[in-house]
């Protein structure tokens, strides 16, 4: 296996969590119709199947990030949750941060809706995976989401440097919602050593239980985490990204 080249150390100096897209080009993809929208608005909670990664373990903000998300989760009656670390002193061999346990998990099976949450380091290949050490590429988790939730609602979250690359014409599907920390050409920021959440995934936290749908909860987690970058005098903000298929446009958070 070719070792990953660490081309992020410019996120890790930043503080960061990781051509430029327009910041809205994406979220203008989810316009749908009515019918559609309505087919897939409400899911009841216990139907939903969530998997939840935390790529790297150099910063506790990843592994609280899957942790504190988990107990949302539940709080709001998910009941069949996958959660997965690349610290291999907090979870056994089987729930290793890995492609192929990122696969085997979503292809599980059951449920009427799937939710992917990956929290990491990121390059414009892809998200890091320290555990294999290296890039899962926006085409390996689309296979895998493909393989494992077919056309069921699906919410795709990825929270990483450049994770905008996620949002492509082979990732846009009807019947997904895709959130990322960050435009295809930017760093997003808090992976530092003391850092508990990146600000993406605390601005996510903080905006959950407020929100009644996915696109609320995008919306609402850019805005957080626009203002929160203001206020720090980021200079080169991370720009949050969205989609919202046309088959999901309205879907509502578990529990809602």
């Amino acid at each position: 296996m070719t070792s990953f080249r660490p081309a992020f150390v410019a996120c890790l100096l930043l503080v960061a969590s990781c051509a430029q897209e327009p910041p809205r080009t994406a979220e203008s993809a989810g316009t749908a119709t009515q019918s559609t929208a309505t087919h897939h608005s409400a899911i009841p909670a216990e139907r939903w199947r969530a998997v939840l990664v935390a790529g790297d373990n150099n910063s506790p903000a990843f592994d609280n990030g899957v942790t504190s998300l988990r107990d949302k989760l539940v709080a709001h009656g998910v009941r069949d949750i996958r959660l997965y670390s690349s610290d291999a002193r907090r979870v056994g061999s089987g729930q290793l941060a890995s492609a192929a346990n990122l696969s085997r998990a979503l292809r599980s099976g059951g449920g009427e809706a799937c939710l992917a949450f990956v929290t990491s380091h990121g390059e414009r290949q892809g998200v890091y995976l320290r555990t294999e050490n290296r890039l899962l590429p926006p085409s390996s988790l689309d296979q895998a989401l493909t393989e494992g939730c077919g056309s069921l609602p699906t919410v795709v979250i990825v929270s990483a440097c450049h994770s905008g690359t996620f949002i492509n014409p082979q990732t846009r599907k009807p019947n997904r919602v895709i959130l990322t920390a960050a435009a295809t050409d930017r760093a997003s920021f808090g992976c530092g050593t003391g850092d508990q959440y990146t600000y993406y995934d605390r601005c996510l936290l903080q905006q959950f239980d407020g929100a009644t749908t996915w696109r609320e909860l995008a919306q609402a987690t850019r805005s957080c985490v626009e203002s929160t970058e203001r206020d720090l005098g980021v200079r080169r903000p991370s720009l949050p990204q969205f989609f919202v298929g046309s088959a999901v446009a309205d879907l509502r958070l578990p529990g809602r």
